[in-house]
């Protein structure tokens, strides 16, 4: 597939595999929560007790394992989600000043084969994701960090290395 802009085709075509796929990336998610992302979900309806700290502030899971926000294999705040969220496939790590990008294989999101189809789509998500990653990494309390990058994220390539902005 040639490099195009995200078309309408392009985002139906995600949306389908995201539908087809029921959200697996949300399977045992606990995506870190900034402070200042917990605040604006609270002042958009999500209720305070969606939230749990456990080394660092997340989301819940229901007992089937799903995110707390899943309803019917979809996320019930897509277009409010947290930052971690808005970067997926994308993930990170932090290492002194600076910041790993990985992206997840595709046998984890299906989404990331129409990704690398279409590069201008790849572009624009990472770029999401970057923006996404450094104002979580940047809003979130030093101690809470250190436990999320201590937490083991196999089946993902690292893609590339941004600078921390506060650091």
């Amino acid at each position: 597939m040639k490099d195009t802009c995200i078309t309408e085709d392009w985002l139906l075509r995600a949306e389908d595999i995201c539908m087809k796929c029921g959200g697996h990336c949300c399977d045992g998610a606990h995506p870190p929560i900034s402070p200042k992302c917990r605040e604006r979900l609270i002042s958009l309806g999500i209720p305070r007790d969606a939230f749990e700290s456990v080394g660092y502030l997340r989301l819940k899971v229901q007992d089937d394992g799903q995110c707390i926000l899943m309803k019917g294999g979809k996320c019930s705040i897509h277009t409010i989600k947290p930052e971690t969220c808005r970067a997926g496939p994308f993930t990170f790590d932090v290492t002194g000043d600076r910041i790993n990008i990985y992206l997840k294989h595709e046998r984890i999101c299906p989404i990331v084969g129409l990704l690398k189809a279409v590069p201008e789509a790849y572009r624009t998500q990472y770029e999401l994701a970057a923006r996404s990653i450094t104002q979580l990494v940047a809003h979130l309390p030093p101690d809470e960090l250190e436990v999320i990058c201590r937490i083991d994220e196999p089946d993902t390539d690292k893609v590339s290395e941004i600078p921390r902005l506060d650091a």
